[in-house]
C-alpha cells in the first residue's frame, strides 16, 4: 500500500490571530483587591510518628507489682489462717509410732480440737497468751505437739495418761492407774526394707539402725523386717496395735508416775523405739508434756513414700509411692 500525499494548505499569518484573541478579551470587573498571584501549592506535612509514652509504661509496672505484691499478702494471710486455726500438714520423720505411722507419711491435723496457744501459729508466734477455747485430750488420741526441751521440734505420740493418772510399765505392760491395759497378741508386723527404712547404721554411734539385724526377715522374697505385734485397749474403748521387741531395761519396767495438772503422758506405739513421757527430757525423752504444747489431732494421712523417689525424675513420685496408706484416718 502506498503512502499518500496530503496537500499542504497555507496557515493565516500568527500574529493576527494572537492579536484577535487578545483584543477580543472580556473586561475584568473592578476590584480593590489585587489578583492573587497562581502559586504551586504547599506540600502536605507527612504526621510525625508518636513519641513513647515511658512515663506511662513505668506507671503500669509499678500498678502490676502493686497488685502481685498485694495478691502474695492476701495468699499469706489465708495461709497463716488455714494452717493456725484449721488444718496443718505435717511429714513422719522417724519410726516411733510403727505400726500407725510409717517413716515417709505425710498427714493433716485439725487445730480446734484442744484449743489454741501461741504454739498454734506458725514459729509459736507469741500472739495468743495461755490456751484459749482449751479442751482435754481423749486418751488414745494422737497428737502433734511441740516438745518440752524448747527447740521448737514437732513430735507426734499417743495420748495415754491424763491428768491425775498414774502411768507404770511392768515387764513391757501398761499400767494405767493400777490396772493392766489389756494387751493382745496378733500377727507379725512386717515393713519391706526400702530407702527411708533399712538396716544401715545410723551416723550415731549410738543409735540402733531403723531394723536391727535380729528383726530382718523375707517377705514375698524380698528383705524385711519384722516385730511382734500387740492390740492395746485403754478404759473406755480407743484401741491400738504396738510394737515389741523384748524386754529393754528403762522402756519396759519403770516407776509410777503420776501426771500434773495441766499436763499430758504420751508415749509411741513402737514401745522399744520411741522417746517419749517415760524420759526425762535430759535424757533425750519428752517427761510430761505440757497442754499448752499441744498443737492438733492427727486426722488422715494424704500421702506417703517409701524413699525411692527423686525429685529429677518425676516418674518416680509415682513408683515410690505407697497408694494403701493414703486417706487412712485415725
Amino acid at each position: 500500500m502506498g503512502l499518500h500525499n496530503v496537500p499542504f494548505k497555507e496557515a493565516g499569518p500568527v500574529t493576527s490571530a494572537l492579536t484577535l484573541r487578545h483584543t477580543m478579551r472580556k473586561p475584568r470587573a473592578m476590584t480593590d483587591t489585587p489578583e492573587a498571584p497562581i502559586t504551586a501549592p504547599e506540600p502536605i506535612p507527612t504526621p510525625a510518628a508518636p513519641e513513647p509514652a515511658p512515663k506511662v509504661v513505668k506507671e503500669k509496672k509499678k500498678e502490676d507489682w502493686r497488685d502481685t505484691l498485694s495478691f502474695l499478702l492476701k495468699l499469706a494471710v489465708v495461709v497463716f489462717i488455714f494452717r493456725s486455726f484449721l488444718f496443718s500438714p505435717f511429714s513422719i520423720p522417724s519410726q516411733s509410732m510403727l505400726p500407725r505411722l510409717y517413716i515417709g507419711d505425710y498427714l493433716f491435723i485439725s487445730k480446734w480440737n484442744y484449743g489454741y496457744s501461741r504454739h498454734s501459729l506458725p514459729w509459736s508466734l507469741p500472739l495468743i497468751p495461755g490456751r484459749i477455747l482449751a479442751k482435754n485430750p481423749t486418751r488414745g488420741d494422737v497428737a502433734v505437739f511441740k516438745t518440752p526441751a524448747g527447740n521448737g521440734e514437732d513430735i507426734i505420740k499417743r495420748v495415754i495418761g491424763l491428768p491425775g493418772d498414774t502411768i507404770q510399765m511392768r515387764g513391757g505392760q501398761l499400767i494405767l492407774n493400777g490396772v493392766a491395759v489389756p494387751k493382745v497378741r496378733v500377727a507379725d508386723f512386717v515393713i519391706p526394707l526400702t530407702p527411708n527404712y533399712n538396716e544401715k547404721p545410723k551416723p550415731n554411734p549410738l543409735e540402733e539402725a531403723d531394723c536391727p539385724a535380729a528383726y530382718i526377715a523375707q517377705a514375698n522374697g524380698q528383705p524385711a523386717c519384722k516385730y511382734e505385734q500387740y492390740k492395746e485397749t485403754l478404759p473406755g474403748g480407743p484401741s491400738y496395735l504396738v510394737l515389741d521387741r523384748g524386754l529393754r531395761a528403762g522402756a519396759d519396767d519403770t516407776d509410777v508416775f503420776t501426771v500434773p495438772p495441766g499436763h499430758v503422758f504420751m508415749m509411741g506405739d513402737n514401745r522399744d523405739d520411741s522417746g517419749d513421757s517415760r524420759f526425762p527430757v535430759a535424757l533425750g525423752g519428752l517427761g510430761y508434756v505440757p497442754m499448752e504444747n499441744l498443737e492438733g489431732k492427727a486426722v488422715i494421712t494424704f500421702w506417703s513414700t517409701d524413699g525411692n523417689a527423686q525429685w529429677l525424675l518425676p516418674w518416680t513420685w509415682f513408683t515410690a509411692a505407697r497408694w494403701s496408706r493414703m486417706g487412712q484416718a485415725f
